[in-house]
C-alpha cells in the first residue's frame, strides 16, 4: 500500500468529476473509483464525500438518478453534464499548471535564479 496523502483543499470536487468522468458511478463507487485511481494513496471519507456530491449536483456539473446498486440496495448513480465535462478539463489544466510550476520550483538549485 503507498503512503497515504492528505487531500488538498479544493481537490476532492476535481477528483469527483474525474472519477464520474469514468462512468456513472453511484457514492460509495465515486469512493472506490477515487481510491482505486489514486493508488490508495487519497482515501475520502463519506462525511466528506456526500456533500461534495450535492454541491456538484446543485451547480450542474453531475445528475443524477437512482438505481439499484449490485448488492441490490437503492443508490443514487451519478453521471457527468455537458458543464461537468467542461469544469473537469478546466480544472485539470489549471491543475497541470500549477504542478508544472511547482515542479519547476523544486527543481531550482542554488545559483540557477
Amino acid at each position: 500500500m503507498p503512503p497515504r496523502a492528505d487531500l488538498l483543499p479544493g481537490t476532492l470536487d476535481l477528483l469527483i468529476l474525474k472519477s464520474v468522468s469514468l462512468g456513472t458511478l453511484h457514492g460509495y463507487g465515486v469512493l472506490l473509483r477515487i481510491e482505486q485511481i489514486t493508488g490508495g494513496a487519497l482515501l475520502v471519507e463519506q462525511g466528506a464525500l456526500y456533500p461534495a456530491l450535492f454541491r456538484l449536483e446543485h451547480r450542474g456539473l453531475l445528475q443524477s438518478e437512482w438505481g439499484v446498486s449490485e448488492n441490490n440496495r437503492r443508490a443514487k448513480y451519478y453521471r457527468l453534464t455537458a458543464a461537468g465535462r467542461r469544469a473537469l478539463r478546466a480544472e485539470t489544466e489549471s491543475w497541470n499548471r500549477l504542478t508544472a510550476a511547482m515542479a519547476a520550483a523544486l527543481r531550482t538549485r542554488t545559483g540557477e535564479v
